[in-house]
């Protein structure tokens, strides 16, 4: 999702070649992420989102309801890690997501703010929010898990770390992409048939479920030799039979939304029929607003979370920084 506004400058613009009624069968969060300046410079391929993963069998076991809020959860993820380790799991934690510093972490950080209604770091029009009370609540809750329902070695995890722990049958609940539901149900998973999908909790009073927007998109170069060949495969890639197509054999989410009504995909993926919600409120990092500086825009964002994941920085005072670095980056708001 970040290459369109990063790369877009060497890119063929689609919009010649695709009509009004194609773009609409995508997730239109999707299709905005990929229109820089004007212009169309990729297609959707397939998407993903940040979801919640829980073991549905701990919840009912403790009489737990789902989370709805990242407060529900966190009392949830204490009880039952808790009622765990008395009855002999030690090893059981509440919760584990993406929190090295990395990509990863930019976009649980994005999920987490955006859902205390904090922003999404810059917005629309270019303009740093990051530094706001919202957004340090989201981050002082966040630091809370570490070292009480999530371990200390989260500072260092990725997805398949994370993965990892919860499949293993040792976290009550996981922040992870849609891959790693097929994973959890395989064979050999100590955790098959006992994982529930939902949706990320919303934050505090007045907040929203959010999740942070992945997926894959397919560009032509401008430097091609066959550049009409080239814009003729992203169209079939891209259009509803092949993505149905991969769907079905491949397990990949489709970025058009008519194919989650779709029955014969249901059947081979009925997980996807709950991802629906998901996609369609899914948040873009900033990355077409920040272009070619996105790279740097990131890196600032994660080094200044897990300072504050790890104890090295208070909230309020990491997002300041924050927003002075940025401000450097942007050359006062002119991205």
């Amino acid at each position: 999702m970040v290459w369109p506004g990063i790369l877009g400058q060497h890119f063929v613009d689609l919009q010649p070649h695709v009509d009004d009624a194609t773009k609409a069968m995508h997730f239109e969060t999707m299709l905005e992420n990929n229109v820089v300046d004007g212009r169309l410079v990729a297609l959707p391929w397939y998407t993903d989102a940040g979801l919640l993963y829980y073991r549905k069998d701990l919840l009912e076991e403790h009489g737990r309801p789902v989370p709805a809020t990242w407060a529900e959860l966190t009392e949830t993820a204490r009880a039952i890690q808790e009622a765990e380790r008395v009855q002999g799991n030690e090893r059981m934690v509440g919760f584990v997501f993406q929190g090295k510093s990395y990509e990863g972490l930019t976009c649980v950080a994005l999920e987490w703010i955006d859902s205390f209604g904090g922003g999404t770091f810059v917005n629309e029009a270019g303009k740093i929010t990051v530094n706001n009370p919202k957004a340090a609540a989201a981050l002082t809750m966040a630091a809370g898990w570490v070292g009480t329902i999530s371990p200390t070695g989260v500072l260092g995890y990725g997805e398949e770390e994370a993965r990892g722990v919860f499949q293993s049958g040792n976290a009550v609940f996981m922040r992870n992409w849609p891959y790693a539901w097929s994973l959890a149900q395989g064979a050999d998973s100590p955790v098959k048939g006992k994982v529930g999908l939902a949706t990320l909790p919303r934050g505090g009073e007045g907040g929203k479920p959010s999740a942070a927007l992945g997926g894959w998109q397919l560009a032509v170069s401008k430097y091609s030799g066959n550049a009409q060949a080239a814009i003729e495969l992203v169209k079939h890639l891209t259009a509803p039979a092949e993505q149905k197509r991969r769907a079905i054999e491949i397990s990949v989410n489709p970025t058009i939304v008519a194919l989650y009504d779709d029955q014969e995909m249901l059947a081979a993926s009925p997980f996807m029929r709950d991802l629906l919600p998901v996609f369609r409120s899914a948040v873009a990092r900033p990355a077409r607003i920040t272009g070619t500086r996105y790279n740097k825009v990131s890196s600032e964002i994660q080094t200044a979370v897990h300072e504050v994941l790890s104890g090295r920085a208070a909230p309020a005072a990491s997002l300041a920084a924050l927003e002075r670095r940025l401000e450097r980056l942007s050359r006062g708001g002119r991205w």
